[in-house]
């Protein structure tokens, strides 16, 4: 599977079924960088992954910011699914500015440079393929996203960017998969306490900034 014809790509994954999806990739690629925020969608990826890729290293980026709530569902989808999660922290002296200054207040996007970009940085480079479970009805930016995408540097592979919150919570519903906690306590997006409310899709993160997406996924 190479990008020689990414609108051909895209074709031909759009009309898999998801597990196909994922399959396929897996399958194409020996290394293949997983990531999960553990949020409200999160299950159904690793659902997926735990099922095709048994022992896949799933990797975390913990903030030092997630709510309690985000970190007990972590650990009980590991439990769960038998996740082989790797945490990824920031670098300790520049997550200390940032609690100093509060930097979430005036700079939220150097905030998150810091506590989950610059973290993801220092592995990105050893693989060929990010999988990531980004759903297109979350935001505009994220609808506008293909299944396969590149940066020139890295295949982005987003199998359940043509979802909707339906299916999510069909699959979710259908596997006996867990809610998240804050889930029915009206986050449908959930990130660092700071920068979270609630609210429906994406509105409530960074809702006092125009700010809608961490850095991660430009």
């Amino acid at each position: 599977m190479y990008l020689v014809n990414k609108e051909k790509i895209n074709r031909s994954l759009s009309t898999k079924i998801v597990d196909a999806r994922v399959a396929q990739v897996f399958n194409s690629f020996r290394d293949v960088l997983v990531t999960s925020s553990f949020g409200t969608t999160s299950a159904v990826l690793l659902h997926l992954v735990s099922r095709i890729k048994p022992g896949c290293p799933i990797y975390f980026i913990d903030t030092g910011y997630h709510f309690e709530e985000t970190i007990a569902y972590k650990e009980r989808l590991t439990r769960l699914l038998d996740l082989n999660v790797i945490d990824l922290r920031p670098d300790p002296s520049e997550h200390a500015k940032t609690v100093k200054e509060k930097l979430w207040e005036d700079d939220p996007d150097k905030c998150c440079d810091i506590n989950k970009v610059e973290p993801l940085d220092r592995i990105k480079g050893k693989y060929k393929v990010w999988m990531s479970g980004l759903i297109g009805f979350q935001s505009r930016h994220r609808k506008s996203l293909s299944i396969v995408d590149d940066d020139n540097e890295l295949i982005k592979f987003y199998p359940l960017i043509d979802w909707n919150s339906s299916l999510v919570e069909e699959y979710i519903e259908g596997h006996g998969l867990p809610q998240h906690p804050l889930k029915e306590k009206g986050f449908d997006s959930v990130g660092c306490t700071h920068c979270t409310a609630k609210g429906q899709g994406r509105e409530g993160r960074w809702d006092e900034f125009s700010k809608i997406e961490c850095g991660l996924h430009h």
